[in-house]
């Protein structure tokens, strides 16, 4: 197991993680936000879907949701169905367009990890992917679930924390 020391490091290096994330927020196209970009790539990754799961993936209330939505809606990129099941719920699914705007945010985000890592190895990039998909593992849901190793007596190694839409 390792040593308090390196766990200390791991929380210093994984806060940093929000520097990357800022940097790639920068390269998104003016009319397209993080939240809006999160929206597509949610749905582009998990297809059609009820509002109430896009904010549980999202990881903030509805009223959020519905203005990311909302936004997305008014660029033509979703489009907003009755749900058959229920006919007071939306189901949102992509429109072309929205595709179109997916593919344009998968190309800018590739271009600039590729820009950044050009001096990694192509055996370093899939270290870590296999490292952050390992560690994502261990997490689990976190949306869902309390941490599965929690300790009443652990002392938080963040005392404040932001959300913020991951391409998930």
């Amino acid at each position: 197991m390792a040593e308090r020391a390196q766990y200390e490091e791991l929380a210093r290096q994984l806060s940093a993680v929000g520097a990357v994330k800022r940097d790639m927020g920068r390269i998104l196209p003016p009319d397209c936000p993080t939240g809006s970009a999160a929206v597509l790539t949610l749905l582009g990754r998990h297809g059609d879907m009820r509002m109430s799961k896009l904010a549980e993936l999202l990881s903030v209330d509805m009223s959020v949701t519905s203005r990311h939505v909302a936004h997305v809606a008014a660029r033509g990129w979703i489009e907003r169905h009755p749900d058959p099941a229920d006919k007071r719920s939306r189901i949102l699914r992509l429109t072309p367009a929205g595709l179109e705007q997916l593919d344009e945010l998968s190309l800018r985000t590739t271009h600039l990890l590729a820009e950044r890592l050009s001096d990694w190895t192509d055996d370093e990039v899939g270290q870590l992917i296999r490292l952050m998909t390992r560690l994502r593992d261990s997490f689990g849901d976190c949306r869902s679930a309390p941490p599965r190793h929690a300790s009443a007596t652990a002392a938080p190694v963040f005392e404040e924390t932001t959300r913020t839409p991951a391409s998930t």
